[in-house]
């Protein structure tokens, strides 16, 4: 009880008031280490790989792998890759960056609505980490919220771990109230999400200084096992591709799936985006585009592994141009269709502002 009171004291958008009810809205996204320093890469990267959600294998023999092996090496890596995109102005990651700008941005149009919403954001890995702010916004008078995870397609270590981080906050026998809650479906196939990244791969590709051979659709891999199980993700990631290349008027010929970032030796989706990339230039496809539809804000994956890593193994293998497509990010197209998904999931909770109740009460 201390701390929830403590929570709601030092938070900037007000203290608990007894009696007030808020509606909230809360944003999700993976995570970011607070550093690119052993220490910091390690505890992120503990957290992350031993979430069984992520990794499903028995704990009994992974964790010993995991800390003792894996962590001896692996933060030194990630720490260098995560530095050649560290965002040095704020010191953080990218992914933080635009993640809070997207809030601080979604709010303020969300005010325009209901000048008393609560809308900030959270990450499943690291801080400000769910449980946190879920607590922090109930301390501030939140009883109904809204949780949005950042994933157009959804899949089970993603969508489905940032849930579960929520619902065990919420089950936290000290929370003597819990707000209503509501979570936002995958949009994968939304008509407003396809127009709005069609429209900005058209942007992205007219601004090039070659016309791509291929357009290829990368998203993060998961184990093929896990859609033998029931996840649906691979589905969704062909149909936002589908929906998007027919939109933008491409032959079919002309785009490509593929899949990044896969970990272990188990057999993840393919084809692999690394060894699609090395094969291209021995078919004749020497000048490609890469779009990674499965992120809503440029981070690690997209601007180390694509931008920079992936272009790399691409022009070595014989590729003579490469092109990575950012994600949407803050784009103001992007906003407006945030803002539509989340005003349609709030039907039915978002009272009218002031002024709007009042013309209607005068009509």
């Amino acid at each position: 009880m201390n701390e929830v009171v403590a929570i709601a004291r030092g938070t900037p958008d007000g203290a608990a008031v007894p009696g007030r009810e808020r509606l909230g809205v809360l944003l999700a996204n993976l995570g970011t280490p607070a550093g690119t320093d052993y220490r910091s890469m390690r505890r992120y990267l503990s957290e992350f790989l031993s979430d069984p959600r992520v990794i499903d294998y028995s704990p009994l023999w992974w964790q010993p792998l995991l800390q003792l092996v894996i962590l001896s090496r692996r933060p030194f890596t990630s720490g260098a890759a995560y530095r050649r995109i560290w965002n040095r102005e704020r010191d953080e990651s990218p992914l933080m960056t635009v993640t809070r700008d997207q809030t601080e941005k979604l709010r303020a149009r969300l005010r325009r609505h209901d000048p008393d919403i609560l809308v900030d954001f959270a990450m499943r890995y690291g801080e400000p980490s769910i449980p946190r702010v879920a607590r922090r916004m109930v301390a501030e008078g939140c009883t109904r919220l809204l949780f949005v995870p950042l994933y157009p397609q959804y899949a089970s270590p993603t969508t489905a771990t940032a849930c579960d981080a929520l619902f065990r906050a919420l089950a936290d026998v000290r929370m003597r109230r819990q707000p209503a809650l509501r979570t936002v479906p995958a949009w994968y196939d939304d008509p407003d999400y396809v127009a709005v990244l069609a429209r900005s791969v058209r942007e992205g590709l007219d601004a090039l200084d070659f016309t791509p051979d291929l357009l290829i659709f990368s998203y993060h891999g998961m184990p093929t096992r896990f859609v033998a199980e029931g996840d649906p993700y691979e589905h969704q990631c062909r149909t936002t591709t589908r929906l998007v290349r027919q939109r933008l008027g491409l032959a079919e010929d002309r785009v490509a799936v593929a899949y990044q970032s896969r970990f272990g030796s188990e057999e993840w989706l393919q084809p692999y985006l690394d060894e699609l990339l090395a094969d291209l230039p021995r078919r004749g496809v020497r000048r490609v585009a890469v779009v990674s539809p499965a992120f809503v804000a440029d981070c690690l994956e997209t601007l180390e592994e694509l931008a920079i890593a992936n272009r790399e193994l691409f022009l070595e293998a014989g590729g003579t141009h490469y092109a990575y497509l950012p994600c949407l990010n803050d784009r103001e197209d992007h906003m407006d269709f945030l803002e539509g998904l989340v005003l349609r999931e709030l039907a039915g909770w978002l009272r009218p502002a002031p002024a709007a109740a009042a013309a209607e009460a005068s009509r």
